[in-house]
């Protein structure tokens, strides 16, 4: 693969107001990164369009669908199903629905990876205490890691906090994502548990998922060509070694 080729581990989260919104960030950061996330607001509003425009605009860079799907297995199953035309690359679902609520979504998914959520990156430990998770983050974290991936997830979402922890926990073949990632000195906004790219990656991330750090910005291309390249050290630099290899 050429540096051309090579495109950072980022996933730009494409939470606008509307899809013709969504598609110009898509468009204007796809020569840049990996991936392009769909989230339940905008899928929500434009549905299966808002998956096929973004693909399109963003030159076939892969699609992570951010449903966060949480119910009983049968009715998870059948959620996966009614999306799986549309070949996303990365699905999630939340690990708390337990093991055979993931193994019905991973029968569900005949290609691309079921993406299960571990602990929410807004969430404190005051916050999970209070909904009645004991103990600190990561002990809940690294649970539902392990529960997750044993029941068929082939990827997880955690904090760039836990990050280096989940990765010693289930190995090196699964992928792990990390929102709650901001360049040194961007604003924090709702998320709680965060880091720089460059750690999370050190750490063992495999994917960063990116908002507002570059739709927020007044040229979003640029914003993203500038954080990939500080990903990298340089554009078009070195892959990291472990999980995202395989993508």
């Amino acid at each position: 693969m050429s540096p051309q080729e090579v495109r950072a581990p980022i996933a730009v989260a494409l939470d606008a107001p509307d899809l013709g919104t969504a598609t110009a960030w898509a468009r204007a950061a796809g020569p840049h990164v990996r991936t392009l996330k769909v989230g339940l607001e905008l899928y929500l509003r434009s549905g299966r369009e808002a998956v096929e425009a973004v693909r399109e605009a963003s030159g076939g860079r892969e699609v992570f669908l951010d449903l966060k799907l949480h119910d009983i297995p049968n009715t998870v199953a059948g959620a996966v199903r009614s999306v799986a035309g549309l070949a996303p690359d990365y699905l999630t679902v939340h690990a708390a629905g337990g093991p055979a609520m993931v193994q019905a979504a991973a029968d569900a998914l005949p290609s691309g990876r079921v993406t299960a959520v571990t602990v929410l990156t807004s969430l404190s430990a005051g916050d999970l205490e209070r909904v009645g998770l004991a103990g600190p983050p990561l002990d809940a974290v690294r649970r539902l890691a392990a529960l997750a991936v044993a029941a068929g997830a082939g990827a997880l979402v955690c904090s760039p906090q836990e990050v280096r922890a989940v990765r010693q926990e289930v190995g090196p073949d699964v992928v792990l994502v990390t929102p709650g990632v901001r360049p040194p000195g961007a604003a924090l906004g709702d998320q709680a548990r965060v880091s720089t790219p460059q750690q999370a990656l050190a750490d063992g991330a495999d994917l960063l998922v990116i908002g507002r750090p570059i739709t927020a910005a007044t040229d979003p291309g640029r914003a993203a060509a500038e954080i990939a390249a500080s990903v990298w050290g340089e554009p078009g630099g070195p892959a990291p070694t472990h999980g995202s290899q395989s993508l």
